[in-house]
């Protein structure tokens, strides 16, 4: 087949195919040119999801009658003039070619007035065939009309999905625009019936709310940082509670100078904020604004616009990482907990641990896990004297229930902690906390220990052999399928962890993961494994001192309100929910 030059129709009907997936696509590129406009009311109208008619009317700067052809021209914009501006966007769209790759796989029209003119005009276009421009009512603004999406690309129009999923779309679409424009009233309506008002707002927090849902307000941490070195980059937003985590990606919401995108970056940034607060399944709710000069990044990498390229990749990273992490820190992430009665039939102590402190295990790491921490170690008393505990200056009285639970009391409540769990989460910070120094001492075994494995974990056992020698962990392959483990690291062999054990599972995590990713990624996932063989034990029952121990633990280390794999190591029943439930409120 001879080379030719495609038709300018087909042309536009290609762009399409990048621009305009379906009418979610055409709502956001049509509510972009609004807020470009200066709009600052904004009417989406859809039918059939969508597919059968979008209508946007703003009241923004409206088009000149003589550029209504120019304004459904492939690459004509008022928008950038030069390279220079190309390399400094300010403004949501700029590459021209949305209505023109619209308006060819749809029956188009366009009407707009000019603020102060008598008179307004309008434009019809059907599959890229254009009309001419005629007299239309002097209405200030544009409204732009969509209908039959893809009528003349039929097999387009069948991979769209159903009205209620394509009207979710565009529910969504909306949502994530209006998240970063405040100023802006947005109202959306399906088939006449409303589906989101939004009115206008000089309050970030309330806009927020108004998508996210009002309940969530005591679970958003509001946070507001600045980096000057950044391109003056300003990183604010709400950050979500752990407990209000979801397990789609869409809870996270990204814009960037007004815009929103979905960029790998800065979700991964994202999620680093809440490593070890969530379950790896799920994923934080959190509405992300970045503000920063636009000569620091490129929006002009993807056709719909979703993914930018920052100058300092790294740079930005860091910097949403440390903002999220930051308020997180300062926040108290203890959720509270309703339930749904209480028994009463028992005396509150029935589950408290024995006075006999039988089979006690082995605390000899509470000593240096302590002063890792920070925590000054409390006078020791006899194991023989009963785990429930009278007040303490200073202290609130605690228990041990049900051989692997703590209740103590706080300002706001009762508290219940998993012991296991927030030993876990201690012995992580303390293994992260020693790991900044170097490596972790080794305790060399007087016989090694030979794990029978497969031929890839033998091979993978030189591959991880750096991240091995940071852990204290001294192994060697013995034999096509078998590893001889000479020694561990100190902590673990005080804990009596299984040296064979624990090294199988990071050479199966190290052949699953392809030799663990990233150092830094191997290395969290390792101490978590190791934090959890090393810490205490649900049914392991503790003296009073272990107990007051491990609570002071809880106050004094960053992240203590979930263990390292995401699971809440704490919970509390408010103290007006006690009294409401006692008939005291």
């Amino acid at each position: 087949m001879p080379i030719r030059v495609l038709a300018p129709e087909l042309i536009n009907q290609i762009a399409a195919g990048e621009v305009v997936e379906r009418p979610a696509s055409v709502v956001k590129e049509l509510v972009e040119n609004a807020i470009d406009a200066g709009a600052r009311r904004i009417l989406v109208e859809v039918e059939g999801g969508g597919s059968e008619l979008i209508r946007v009317s703003d009241d923004g700067g409206g088009i000149a009658r003589d550029e209504l052809p120019l304004a459904v021209a492939s690459h004509a914009t008022s928008k950038v003039s030069t390279s220079e501006d190309l390399a400094a966007i300010r403004t949501l769209g700029f590459r021209g070619e949305a209505l023109a790759s619209i308006a060819s796989v749809s029956r188009f029209r366009l009407s707009s007035c000019e603020r102060g003119a008598i008179e307004g005009a309008e434009l019809c276009v059907d599959g890229g065939i254009m009309g001419v421009p005629r007299p239309a009512p002097p209405r200030q603004g544009t409204v732009v009309e969509v209908r039959t999406l893809f009528y003349n690309i039929p097999a387009r129009r069948k991979f769209l999905r159903s009205e209620g999923a394509e009207t979710a779309r565009v529910t969504d679409a909306l949502e994530a625009i209006a998240l970063s424009h405040p100023c802006v009233a947005f109202e959306l309506r399906s088939s006449g019936r409303r589906l989101l008002d939004l009115p206008a707002t000089d309050e970030p927090r309330r806009r927020t709310l108004d998508v996210l849902g009002t309940d969530l307000a005591p679970e958003l941490i509001e946070f507001e940082e600045h980096f000057p070195e950044l391109g003056d980059l300003v990183v604010r937003g709400f950050a979500g509670r752990p407990g209000i985590a979801r397990p789609s990606a869409r809870a996270i919401r990204i814009h960037l100078n007004g815009r929103p995108i979905m960029d790998r970056l800065v979700l991964h940034a994202v999620r680093e904020a809440y490593r070890g607060l969530l379950d790896h399944a799920r994923t934080p709710t959190v509405a992300l604004i970045l503000e920063i000069d636009p000569r620091e990044v490129d929006v002009n990498v993807h056709p719909a616009k979703s993914e930018v390229r920052f100058r300092s990749q790294q740079g930005i990273h860091s910097a949403v990482r440390r903002a999220i992490e930051r308020a997180l820190r300062g926040a108290n992430l203890v959720p509270t907990f309703v339930p749904d009665a209480f028994r009463t039939s028992a005396p509150f102590g029935s589950g408290m641990a024995s006075s006999t402190h039988t089979a006690s295990p082995d605390f000899s790491a509470f000593a240096a896990l302590s002063a890792a921490a920070g925590v000054q170690r409390v006078e020791a008393v006899a194991a023989s004297e009963p785990a429930i505990s009278e007040v303490y200056i200073d202290e609130f009285p605690f228990m041990q229930v049900l051989s692997g639970y703590i209740v103590t009391q706080d300002a706001d409540g009762v508290v219940l902690v998993d012991q296991h769990a927030l030993h876990e989460r201690a012995m992580f910070a303390m293994f992260m906390d020693r790991l900044q120094r170097g490596p972790l001492e080794s305790q060399r075994l007087l016989v090694p220990v030979i794990i029978e494995c497969s031929a890839r974990s033998v091979g993978a056992l030189a591959e991880i052999a750096p991240l091995l020698a940071r852990l204290g962990v001294v192994a060697r392959a013995f034999g096509p399928r078998s590893i001889a483990i000479e020694a561990i690291p100190t902590l673990l062999h005080s804990r009596r962890v299984d040296a064979g054990a624990f090294l199988s599972d990071v050479l199966e995590k190290a052949v699953e993961h392809g030799s663990l990713v990233s150092l830094e990624a191997a290395l969290h996932e390792v101490v978590d494994m190791m934090s959890c063989k090393a810490a205490v034990k649900a049914g392991d029952e503790l003296t009073r001192v272990e107990i007051r121990e491990l609570l002071r633990m809880r106050e004094s280390i960053e992240r203590s309100s979930a263990c390292p794999h995401g699971r809440p190591t704490s919970i509390r029943i408010a103290r007006s929910e006690l009294e409401r439930r006692f008939g005291r409120s």
